[in-house]
Parts: structure tokens; C-alpha cells; sequence
């Protein structure tokens, strides 16, 4: 990848996480439409990263009595290290605003701003409650992704067919098994079992429906407006015997002298 387009990217990131800011704020996600389930994992950072807020605010107050004398210096380093505190708090304004989404066709599993990965549902053999701590990033060929959270992840996804992620640099990957975090991990990997057995029965009711028009094909619909021997499906469903179809689609049948009261002459 070219220096331009990584550093594009990391721009990137820097706008989202900045905006994940303004969204924390009014108590509000990102991407998660009417119907979906937010999955969250913020939690399990909070006291981590509000401790290192505290610290870098105390630092900062720290530095800038300490070169109160320094006026360009002192301004310097205040912007750095007042931008350091928003870092570390977008850091959390994004894991809030941005959690893992439950949809009805898809799983997408978020780290923070940084990158999104998307599962169809179809895809997931199986899901389980799967405690691990995470000491660093493993890269396994590729094949298996760790969205740790506080170094450690409670849910494992395996895959029966692979998808293709995009890291934070650009750099695709190919994934059979992805491991993530949530807050509530026993009640996530229910809600991913839920969702995989809805979407088989949506595609097991579709199959069913395809074979049956298969079944049926195009003769069935023609079949049951085809025209009888009186020219026309009315005719030929009026007609029987005794009787001749009217143009109005009632019946007459043949009158005899007994039907009229016509008195019959003896012989």
C-alpha cells in the first residue's frame, strides 16, 4: 500500500472517532437501524480508560505550571496533550457509538472506529461462549481475527465459509474464525443462535417455494384457464346437459308440453 493512501486512512480514522465524540454526547449509535440488536463491549475498558483520562488531565495541568514562564512552549504543549485526553476519550466514544449489530442477515462485529467486520449469518457454523485473554495479536496466517477488548474476548465465530476483512491499513484478510468481546457474552451468543436459526428458516421456506413453483411451472397457470368445448371457461363450465349456455352465462333447458302446462291431444 502506498504512504498516501495509509495516510488517507488514518485520516479516516481520525474523523470518525472525533465525530464518535459529538455522538456519545447526545447518547446515540452509529449504524444501527430499527430492528437490529446492538451488541456492546465498552464496558469492559470504561475504568481503564477513564483512569488514563485522569492521568493525562493531571499531566497537563501539571506541565503547564511547570512552564508558565514559556509562553510558546507552553501553549505547544497544551494543545498536544489536551488533544492526547480527546484521543483517549474518543477511544471510548467509539466503542459506545459504534457496538457489534445483530441484523437479520448478517452479523457485523466492530473494533471501535479502527475496522468492521461483516458475517452472514449463512456463513456461521457455530457460536460459542469463549473466554480467552489475549497477551498479543496473533496473526495465524490470517485465518483467525481477535477483537480484543481490555485483552480479552468472550465469543468465538467459527465459519463454514471464509470472508474477507479490511484492516485499519488497507490490508485485506482472509477469516475462518473471529474472536470478539461483549458485555454480555452468554446473552450475545443466544441472540447470534436466534438469528441463525431465523435466517434458515427464511431460506428453507424460500426453497420450499421455489420447488413448488417448480413443480407447478408455467402449464399449471395456463391449465386453469383453459377454454372447454363451448369456446371460453364460462361456456364450458355452464354447459351440461339438457341445457345450452345463454349469452349471459345462465342456463335454458328444453321445455316439453308437460313443463309449459300445454294440454297434450289423445290419439
Amino acid at each position: 500500500m502506498s504512504r498516501g493512501s495509509a495516510l488517507r486512512r488514518l485520516a479516516a480514522h481520525e474523523g470518525r472517532w472525533l465525530m464518535s465524540l459529538g455522538w456519545w454526547v447526545a447518547r446515540r449509535r452509529i449504524g444501527v437501524a430499527p430492528g437490529e440488536r446492538a451488541l456492546g463491549y465498552a464496558g469492559a475498558q470504561a475504568a481503564i480508560v477513564y483512569g488514563l483520562a485522569f492521568v493525562c488531565v493531571v499531566e497537563t495541568v501539571g506541565i503547564g505550571v511547570l512552564l508558565a514562564g514559556k509562553a510558546v512552549v507552553h501553549e505547544v504543549m497544551l494543545f498536544v496533550d489536551g488533544y492526547t485526553v480527546l484521543t483517549v476519550l474518543g477511544l471510548q466514544a467509539a466503542a459506545v457509538t459504534r457496538p457489534h449489530v445483530l441484523g437479520a442477515a448478517e452479523l457485523r462485529l466492530r473494533d471501535g472506529a479502527r475496522r468492521e467486520i461483516r458475517i452472514p449469518l449463512e456463513r456461521i457454523a457455530s457460536v460459542r461462549y469463549d473466554l480467552r485473554f489475549v497477551r498479543e495479536q496473533r496473526e495465524d496466517g490470517g485465518e483467525v481475527a481477535e477483537l480484543a477488548v481490555a485483552g480479552q474476548t468472550s465469543v468465538t465465530v467459527e465459519l463454514s465459509e471464509p470472508v474477507v476483512a479490511v484492516r485499519l491499513l488497507g490490508r485485506r484478510e482472509t477469516l475462518r474464525t473471529v474472536r470478539f468481546h461483549a458485555d454480555e457474552a452468554r446473552a450475545a451468543v443466544t441472540a447470534v443462535r436466534e438469528g441463525m436459526a431465523a435466517r434458515a428458516g427464511m431460506a428453507a421456506r424460500a426453497g420450499m417455494e421455489e420447488r413448488a413453483v417448480m413443480r407447478e411451472g408455467p402449464g399449471a397457470l395456463e391449465a386453469e384457464g383453459a377454454p372447454g368445448p363451448g369456446g371460453t371457461p364460462e361456456a364450458a363450465g355452464s354447459q351440461k346437459a339438457g341445457g345450452t349456455p345463454k349469452a349471459n352465462g345462465t342456463r335454458e333447458h328444453a321445455r316439453t308440453p308437460e313443463a309449459t302446462g300445454t294440454p297434450v291431444k289423445q290419439a
